[in-house]
């Protein structure tokens, strides 16, 4: 042990002490060497610090053979106890005290005559618990703003000394203030109390530190679905949850177990809930079976605990059962009995059994956190407000598909849910059960379908198909999943169409003047709307004769322009008309065998004579032979030498000398055999 002097400007300087090695166990026997320790060191009564009655209840029993060997009284002394009970243990007495305290006598209560500190250095803060949204007593590191609290009591009458059971190495990992506590607790009880106090503008209301706006929200939010407020005021069941010493979650599960006849299962409920964890989950033990009747890992939890308590079976399907946890839910559901039958709330005519009681009841009490399975037995769900669920393979409810989802594991994706209470369908407030028709696009049928929803809130509970009627909704749904996929929505693709707006848009670059618009992705997003009408699937658009549609929206004039200047074919000498290929960015490409050409002197244009066409010269084969926009002077250079080929490849077809007076050829048109 290594004495620091210090002194924090008080009357008396304190003597500061730690511990050169740090507690990887209980603090109790630290604790214990410590009393034995500044019992000689000063002449006042000492002040332990320990984080809970559980602990102090621990501490008594351990020094109660040291107490009567030293000579000195001990005391237990906490917020839990009455103001007496308080006052007999500050009381001053002949001998010399060691009271073991809570963080309570850190500032609200005054131990006079004490000279010497003991700091266990933890406490135990309230805190929300994510997973079930309850406040709930954590077991934390004190700040060091508390542990100089805690030393300046040794120093009030007389120099004294201050016991740290912590190393100095330690401290240096410790926060400089502890965090107030509107900031780390719900305010849902806050805000209910303050209700029913006649407060209403909780915004400009003087706090001492304002809380957060979305705590206040969140808060608003519970207590409108469990029934609490009602425009702005508390109900009679609010003013009910407000006498209740639990969160109004917890409340609510007691009334309505009360209410269905059933008052002790509810208090087992909340105080199991609102209590520490009792269950070591590593220790689960995979061959313990549940009761073939559970249908809630609440009930599950309340029937091990009980089990415990009862016969002292610590293993059970949930886990392990931690003595001491055990005890205190034991105690709290006593406390809790007592006060909810104190509201003298009368039961139902038809009462049901006890475990549909707690299935209620915790629906009652979690009634924003339904869920409904994705598939039968299935992990996965989804909850009221759209987050996705999976539910914890230690769960032990398999068959509901609602369930109310207690504990919430919540990350950044998916939601773990580690605590389900099964349901039913007729157990939810009917005036949050609405009845509609929706209309949604399958992406796997490519098709709108309807159906007739029960939903809860926002979460369908029930749904069965109906057929689709061809309204203003179902094309507008459709037509909003076609701009997400065009190719697979509309027949783009179909050569003919692709042809007919590459002919438009070729033409709006090539004749800007004549105000053509750009047939784009935008351009069919626009039209979609007037295209679905009447359609229910992808296949009912792909069917749309979309040339026509186009021919129906252009003006007159423009589609004679489209005619005329950017036509679909182009006749040539043989009397034929070929079908020309447009590609934006590109010539038009006429395909067309040399003997069809025969007597044409000039490359055919279009687009007013702005546009060349690129000759693909075929062979009688169809392959091309040459590609060019220069027809004169192929004729000019390089015919002959093709001839020459051709004629030694296809010695039967025509193969005149002057391209220039050649009659063309409609069809191929073979020679004769020479005369012998």
């Amino acid at each position: 042990v290594r004495s620091i002097v210090q002194s924090e400007g008080r009357l008396f300087p304190v003597e500061l002490e730690y511990l050169q090695h740090a507690v990887t166990r209980s603090t109790l026997e630290p604790m214990c060497a410590g009393i034995e320790r500044l019992l000689k060191q000063t002449r006042g009564d000492l002040l332990v610090f320990l984080p809970g009655t559980g602990e102090i209840r621990r501490g008594l029993d351990e020094l109660r053979s040291l107490s009567e060997r030293e000579g000195f009284l001990l005391y237990g002394l906490s917020g839990e106890m009455s103001i007496e009970d308080q006052h007999a243990v500050l009381h001053p007495a002949q001998q010399r005290k060691v009271i073991l305290a809570t963080n309570v006598a850190e500032t609200s209560v005054t131990v006079p005559g004490v000279t010497g500190v003991i700091d266990s250095g933890l406490a135990r803060v309230m805190r929300q618990d994510p997973a079930t949204g309850l406040n709930r007593l954590e077991l934390e590191r004190i700040s060091l703003a508390s542990a100089n609290q805690r030393m300046g009591r040794a120093g009030r009458t007389e120099p004294g000394v201050c016991l740290r059971l912590w190393t100095e190495r330690e401290q240096r990992g410790m926060s400089a203030e502890s965090s107030p506590e509107i900031e780390r607790v719900d305010l849902t009880g806050v805000i209910l109390e303050l209700l029913c106090w006649g407060e209403h503008d909780l915004q400009n209301f003087p706090w001492f530190q304002p809380p957060r706006p979305e705590a206040l929200e969140q808060g608003w939010k519970v207590l409108e679905f469990l029934g609490a407020i009602q425009q702005e005021e508390p109900t009679e069941l609010g003013r009910q949850l407000a006498t209740l010493p639990v969160h109004p979650r917890l409340a609510r599960l007691m009334i309505e177990t009360t209410r269905l006849g059933h008052p002790e299962i509810g208090t087992w409920g909340a105080a199991l809930l609102a209590e520490r964890d009792p269950f070591i989950r590593e220790r689960f033990d995979p061959h313990a079976k549940p009761s073939a009747t559970s249908e809630s890992d609440v009930w599950e939890r309340i029937v091990a605990v009980r089990q415990f308590l009862e016969r002292r079976e610590k293993f059970s399907p949930v886990g392990t059962i931690q003595p001491g946890v055990a005890f205190q839910i034991q105690q709290a559901q006593k406390q809790l009995f007592r006060s909810v039958r104190e509201l003298k709330i009368a039961s139902v005519k038809q009462r049901v059994g006890v475990e549909e009681a707690l299935l209620r009841g915790v629906l009652s009490a979690f009634p924003d956190r339904v869920c409904r399975r994705r598939e039968q037995r299935g992990a996965k769900a989804l909850m009221v407000g759209g987050r996705g669920l999976r539910i914890d393979a230690r769960s032990l409810v398999h068959e509901p598909d609602l369930f109310v989802c207690v504990e919430l594991d919540a990350g950044q994706g998916e939601a773990w849910g580690r605590q389900i209470s099964g349901i039913q369908a007729d157990w939810l407030p009917a005036e949050r059960v609405k009845h509609r028709t929706a209309c949604l696009f399958d992406e796997s049928q490519e098709r709108v379908l309807a159906s007739k929803q029960v939903c809860y809130e926002d979460l369908v509970i029930d749904e069965r198909p109906i057929n689709v009627q061809g309204d203003d909704e179902t094309a507008g749904i459709l037509a909003a999943a076609a701009a997400r996929n065009l190719q697979r929505a509309l027949s783009l693709d179909d050569p003919k169409v692709a042809q007919f707006i590459a002919r438009i848009n070729c033409l709006k670059d090539w004749m800007p003047e004549l105000g053509f618009p750009s047939i784009d992705e935008e351009f069919w997003r626009e039209q979609l709307p007037d295209l679905a009408a009447g359609c229910r699937s992808f296949a009912d658009l792909r069917a749309k004769p979309l040339i026509d549609w186009l021919r129906g929206i252009l003006p007159y004039q423009l589609l004679q322009a489209l005619d005329r200047e950017a036509p679909e074919r182009l006749p040539v000498p043989s009397g034929n008309s070929i079908t020309l290929q447009y590609e934006i960015g590109r010539p038009p490409v006429l395909a067309v065998r040399i003997q069809e050409l025969f007597g044409l002197a000039e490359t055919p244009r279009v687009a007013g004579g702005r546009i060349s066409v690129l000759l693909h010269l075929l062979a009688p084969n169809y392959r091309p032979q040459q590609i060019t926009d220069d027809l004169q002077s192929f004729w000019n250079t390089t015919y002959q030498q093709i001839r020459k080929e051709l004629r030694a490849r296809y010695p039967k077809h025509s193969w005149p000398e002057d391209p220039w007076t050649a009659t063309a050829e409609r069809r191929p048109r073979r020679r004769g055999p020479s005369p012998s």
